[in-house]
């Protein structure tokens, strides 16, 4: 790499932090805030969970396809995610919801790190984390997580798009070593997303048998997506079908 090269990187480190806060796709107007985290961290409990995927209406991919929304079918998964996790502060989502998302928000530890998600996800968020502890044990599977991120409380789309980090469903992993290669800068333009790689997981730092064990339990990886958004995991289950009872 040249000297070029590794300025960019350097850059893009720097700027992982405020990636984090800037949304799953880079896409937002501005600076966004993260959602306060509540003081004292709940203690993970100990239960199974169903295996489940990700319900496909509810995928990105479904309703935006070449950068075109479907208004129709967006509207039918954000009704479905209000209804399930409640509003994000806009019109649409209050008919749908009279309590917010945001005041249903816990913080977890997953791999030794806080998190901040809608509590309905916590019992999947466990299981996954437990799933990877059993599995991802060999070397060429085993990842360290350095930086997450998960509820918000401000959109980071533009346009009608509304970002699942709003209802407390999507995780962000180490945007530094897994980036959003659809995203806007510094991402199109970094070392990491200029150098040719056939798939989405042959740039993505995370194993995997990490991206597996988080779809294993109903969540859908966006390296899938257009955007190659390899750091973002959202919750696309049935909340009401984690556990096993």
């Amino acid at each position: 790499m040249n000297a070029n090269g590794r300025t960019r990187v350097h850059l893009l480190v720097a700027a992982a932090i405020a990636l984090l806060a800037a949304g799953p796709s880079g896409l937002g107007g501005g600076p966004v805030a993260e959602a306060k985290e509540p003081a004292r961290v709940k203690k993970a409990k100990s239960y199974e969970c169903r295996v489940q995927s990700p319900q496909k209406f509810l995928k990105r991919r479904t309703f935006v396809q070449k950068g075109m929304l479907n208004p129709t079918k967006h509207a039918k998964a954000v009704r479905y995610l209000a209804e399930h996790y409640g509003h994000v502060e806009t019109d649409e989502t209050r008919r749908h919801n009279s309590e917010s998302a945001h005041s249903q928000a816990t913080t977890v530890q997953f791999m030794g790190l806080p998190l901040s998600i809608h509590e309905k996800i916590a019992p999947a968020l466990h299981c996954v984390e437990k799933r990877i502890r059993s599995t991802c044990t060999r070397k060429s599977r085993r990842y360290t997580p350095r930086a997450v991120g998960g509820f918000r409380t401000a959109n980071s789309y533009r346009g009608a798009e509304i970002s699942n980090h709003l209802f407390g469903i999507a995780i962000d992993i180490d945007p530094d070593r897994n980036p959003c290669c659809g995203c806007v800068d510094p991402w199109p333009t970094s070392p990491l997303c200029q150098e040719k790689k056939r798939t989405a997981y042959e740039r993505t730092a995370l194993s995997r048998c990490w991206i597996k064990a988080f779809e294993r339990y109903g969540f859908d990886w966006l390296g899938h997506d257009d955007l190659e958004d390899t750091m973002h995991f959202e919750f696309l289950g049935d909340p009401d079908r984690i556990k096993k009872k």
